[in-house]
């Protein structure tokens, strides 16, 4: 532990599976580097590992981390003395391990690699069903489960890195963790000073989704420069807590103020009570401040005890899916591509019932360039090109078989203008679904390996007596309108008021939105409520949703429940992590008075 460190200087070079491969060495051109954190799981990825395990025991990591990104930079990382801190792991940390060793051993690079297991709840499964432990839905854990894993926190990361880590690698800890624990290592900070695991948590988020916080995803996109060369995000944390967020020099993206909101408020459901491992974070008094032209600071945040459970997930195969894609041009194409879809439907049931196969279970149908995802706001109805999507689900997947044939005779015997298949014939896949549910933490046992070195890593220092699972704060009270009722009102959309992003929380959806002045603060806070958020979005969902306030970005957060048609790879529609849910939201119709439009003069965020 290093307790005498001022400032830590962290590079995130990786917000998930897939992610650039410019990341990391553009971060390595910035001075005084400490630090290169990778972000690569998610509900989805974790599926996608667990089919991958599926198929052979020695995967079920992210690949791409030791085939891919670190073997051309790894002689660079380890001459500067870069610390690594990655949670490629997956489901098969260990298996990552050995990989990255084997590309170390052959660069001739004596590499200390620790890992950081006891997530995978596998082997407690069946104990954890004899418990009675349901699903957050109230339903039992799957009987047959691929993987089951603890979301832990950053405990033993930062064990690792006391011990002496060159690389960390973790399974499935939480996002912000890979910062996280560098903070509690490098200030030697306490796990009960909940302010500062905050303020660390927060550190970690900001820069969790890579470039989404330099500027990718920007309301604005206009504004941002050089998508192709964008900066990645590099946070200089200090130890009380606060940051200061940049980028490498000479790149593009942009580092806004609006855009570090965005991404603030991205997926953390009521900001009061963000639950994590290591401590329950409240970011409502949060503020971003621009102290450069390439720099904001960003401080505030408070932290309550941290629970005593851990959100677990687990996955299982639930039948088999199919995803064809036709294009249809030509006067009315909508109107074509609405009744292929109907007729492809309808024969693929006909041919199927001969056959003895029952009905598909579940079915979505899209018109891409349509806008049919936008419902009853769509405005392109007389489109003269669009993509016909159909999804379907089966229990068997020969009964998918009979519509991945049929798809092609729509070439000949149906609408003019069609073309039928994009590349070939579709893949039948197999339906990997995810459910969430709690774990007491004194039932995961972590541990650290580096080497001969084993530690144990579980989280329980704090007493559950003294440490209760937080209960989500409800959402406020409508406040008094305090816009001038005589006024004249001006027609405008709500990005003339506002930024805004949206993401994914397994079948639950969050949109954040900023208010682009006080004026417009104002007004958002008194006018736009949850009810006109349900209603604009009736089309898509099915469940309650909640509105937060979030005053020191003067900011609302929005919680849509059950509005992704199941979320992630249980999701047949094309937006199945909700990432266009803010771009419809911004171009609500709002009428409001012309003094909420102006921006005043000063006193606020620029």
């Amino acid at each position: 532990m290093s307790t005498a460190a001022q400032r830590v200087r962290i590079g995130g070079a990786c917000g998930f599976w897939g992610d650039s491969a410019m990341a990391t060495p553009q971060l390595l051109q910035v001075p005084g580097l400490q630090y290169l954190v990778y972000d690569y799981l998610a509900e989805t990825t974790m599926a996608i590992l667990a089919r991958a395990r599926a198929k052979d025991p020695a995967l079920g990591y992210a690949t791409d981390f030791v085939q891919a990104v670190m073997p051309p930079h790894l002689r660079a990382i380890h001459e500067r003395g870069i610390k690594v801190i990655a949670n490629a792991g997956g489901l098969n940390p260990e298996g990552c391990r050995d990989a990255l060793l084997q590309v170390a051993e052959k660069q001739g690079i004596a590499l200390r690699v620790a890992v950081v297991t006891g997530d995978d709840l596998m082997p407690q499964m069946n104990a954890l069903q004899t418990q009675g432990v349901r699903t957050t839905a109230d339903a039992p854990l799957p009987e047959r489960p691929l993987s089951a894993n603890a979301y832990v926190g950053a405990r033993g990361i930062a064990q690792a890195l006391a011990a002496g880590a060159d690389v960390v690698i973790t399974g499935r800890c939480v996002d912000s963790a890979v910062v996280l624990g560098a903070l509690v290592h490098e200030f030697g900070w306490s796990w009960q000073d909940w302010d500062l695991l905050s303020a660390g948590t927060l550190a970690g988020h900001l820069i969790e989704c890579g470039a989404q916080a330099t500027g990718g995803l920007f309301t604005d996109w206009q504004l941002v420069p050089d998508w192709a060369n964008i900066g990645y995000p590099v946070i200089d944390v200090h130890a009380d807590g606060s940051l200061v967020l940049s980028k490498p020099e000479g790149t593009g993206g942009l580092i806004h103020p609006g855009a570090v909101a965005e991404q603030i408020l991205y997926e953390v459901g009521d900001p009061a009570n963000y639950l994590m491992p290591d401590v329950c974070c409240d970011w409502r008094h949060v503020q971003v401040e621009r102290t450069g032209m390439d720099t904001v600071q960003v401080s505030g945040a408070r932290g309550l005890p941290a629970p005593t459970h851990y959100k677990a997930n687990a996955t299982w195969q639930d039948g088999y899916q199919l995803q064809l894609m036709l294009a249809i041009r030509g006067i009315d194409a909508p109107l074509k591509a609405e009744r292929t879809a109907q007729a492809l439907l309808t024969r693929s049931r006909t041919l199927m019932a001969t056959q003895g196969f029952g009905d598909d279970s579940e079915t979505c149908v899209e018109l891409l360039g349509g806008e049919s995802h936008y419902g009853p706001h769509a405005q392109a109805h007389t489109a003269r090109e669009v993509v016909l999507r159909i999804a379907v689900r089966h229990a068997q997947a020969k009964a998918l078989a009979v519509l991945q044939r049929e798809c092609a005779s729509s070439g000949t015997s149906m609408g003019p203008g069609t073309r039928s298949s994009f590349s070939g014939r579709a893949d039948i896949q197999p339906v990997i679904k995810l459910c969430s549910f709690m774990v007491l933490k004194s039932q995961v046992h972590l541990q650290m390996q580096l080497g001969d070195d084993v530690q144990d890593a579980s989280d329980l220092t704090v007493s559950p007596a003294a440490n209760a699972i937080a209960v989500s704060s409800t959402a406020p009270a409508t406040p008094e309108t305090t816009t001038a009722s005589d006024e004249p009102l001006h027609d405008c959309r709500l990005i003339d008021l506002a930024w805004a992003r949206s993401g994914d929380k397994g079948d639950d959806e969050n949109i954040g939105v900023i208010a682009r002045h006080a004026r417009a603060w104002d007004w958002l806070r008194s006018q736009l409520q949850a009810e006109q958020v349900q209603a604009y979005f009736s089309h898509l969902v099915q469940g309650p949703v909640l509105r937060y306030e979030v005053p020191g970005l003067q900011a609302l957060n929005f919680v849509l429940h059950q509005a992704l048609g199941g979320g992630g790879v249980c999701s047949l529609r094309s937006d199945p992590l909700g990432k266009s849910f803010a771009q419809m939201l911004l171009d609500m119709p709002l009428r409001v008075p012309a003094s909420v439009l102006t921006a005043p003069t000063s006193g606020d965020p620029p």
